[in-house]
């Protein structure tokens, strides 16, 4: 029997100073290291349910919330927008992307570039959060068990993928909540049923 348990990695930027000063300002997980921004002016990244979200849990600690789009509207549903757009904490750059990541021993800054115009400036900011959507990591499975559009492995409500005594727990198969708590309740019920199943192979 085999549990997959590959988990997801959230997409980046891939823009200078991004990967040098992720854990040092550069975070893709709000719940995460929310905590660490109190009172402290950040910029999320992302124009989805998950950035607006998450935007959202950061207005409890930091004390001015910018999100950068790089269209002139969210795709986020109707609701979150409302709420975001109520919140006097939250603010927003349209039509704009993060070309870089400015600072050396910590974030003190990203440069931002219009699309439309392609000028160029820095946006001061402790923080920046990354919400671009993730990458489940499947690609060494492809074509052996059946994913999604997205490369989320499929399964039932008894993490059963479509091939026998293979089963799936965590990000890897799971798209909407992405938390600790989900995933290892996922890798028990997957252990449980990877269980049951080799002892149905012994009778």
């Amino acid at each position: 029997a085999l549990v997959i348990g590959t988990g997801a990695s959230p997409n980046h930027l891939n823009v200078p100073g991004e990967t040098e000063l992720t854990g040092r300002g550069v975070s893709y997980c709000a719940t995460c290291d929310g905590w660490f921004f109190k009172d402290k002016r950040v910029v999320v990244v992302g124009g989805g349910d998950s950035a607006l979200e998450e935007a959202l849990f950061l207005t409890r600690f930091a004390s001015e919330i910018t999100i950068i789009h790089r269209r002139d509207q969210l795709r986020a549903g109707a609701i979150l927008q409302r709420r975001a757009k109520e919140n006097p904490k939250i603010k927003f750059i349209w039509n704009s992307v993060v070309s870089e990541v400015v600072g050396s021993e910590a974030v003190q800054g990203v440069r931002i570039k219009d699309v439309n115009t392609a000028e160029e400036r820095v946006y001061p900011t402790e923080g920046l959060f990354i919400f671009i959507g993730h990458t489940p990591n499947t690609q060494i499975f492809a074509g052996q068990v059946d994913m999604d559009e997205r490369g989320y492995i499929r399964s039932n409500q008894l993490m059963e993928t479509s091939v026998p005594g293979v089963f799936v727990a965590g990000e890897v198969a799971d798209s909407t909540f992405r938390q600790v708590v989900t995933s290892a309740g996922m890798g028990a019920a997957a252990a449980i049923r990877a269980t049951h199943f080799l002892e149905s192979q012994e009778s």
